[in-house]
């Protein structure tokens, strides 16, 4: 499952983390085992009329553009916060670090964050958290914004890869608690990499 009700349910990391440099061959691996996950009853989020249907998600075409190198800066003594969410869950988060990256020369920032109970479990205690929305949302992307997965960097840089980017549990079905996207990582630029909206 993806990360859309942390703490409820357990992640599955699909994507390697600790490369630095863009290989189309891990946005298919990404794709495909995505599809895979959805396809499947037990770990799907699909409603059962469209899980009876489901073909594919429908991605944006792997691009090296939305690969980024981020400088990646650690913010201590942030406090925990409640992070709002599509339901009246408010699951607790901290503000971890801050990553700085160009694209197509223009200068961005997002703010990555842990979520404390999560990170409390053995196999998820490197584990950071990534929700950002761009102007593509509401278009061709959900309105909602899109999540990354990533893990916490050992040096002062960070591989972030959009085009493993993925749409909260929300977009699929009402019946999950997702947070929502803080406006701060809100970006204004079109972001036109990972899963696209919901079609079927």
């Amino acid at each position: 499952m993806r990360i859309v009700s942390i703490f409820i349910f357990l992640v599955q990391f699909h994507f390697g983390f600790g490369q630095q440099q863009f290989d189309t061959a891990d946005v298919i691996k990404f794709q495909n085992e995505l599809n895979a996950e959805y396809a499947d009853s037990k770990t799907s989020p699909l409603m059962a009329e469209d899980l009876a249907t489901f073909k594919s998600l429908d991605f944006y075409p792997a691009n090296e553009t939305f690969y980024v190198v981020a400088k990646f800066v650690r913010t201590k003594k942030e406090k925990p916060f409640e992070m709002k969410t599509s339901t009246d869950r408010k699951p607790i988060y901290v503000k971890y670090g801050e990553v700085y990256f160009k694209i197509n020369g223009s200068d961005f920032k997002l703010n990555v964050y842990k979520n404390i109970a999560l990170s409390k479990q053995e196999n998820y205690k490197d584990h950071l958290f990534l929700p950002f929305s761009d102007l593509t949302c509401g278009n061709d992307s959900y309105i909602g914004g899109k999540y990354i997965d990533l893990k916490i960097p050992k040096g002062k840089t960070i591989a972030i890869d959009f085009n493993t980017s993925y749409n909260p549990y929300c977009a699929y079905n009402h019946k999950y608690s997702c947070p929502i996207v803080p406006l701060e990582n809100d970006l204004n630029i079109e972001i036109k990499a990972g899963v696209k909206k919901f079609h079927n």
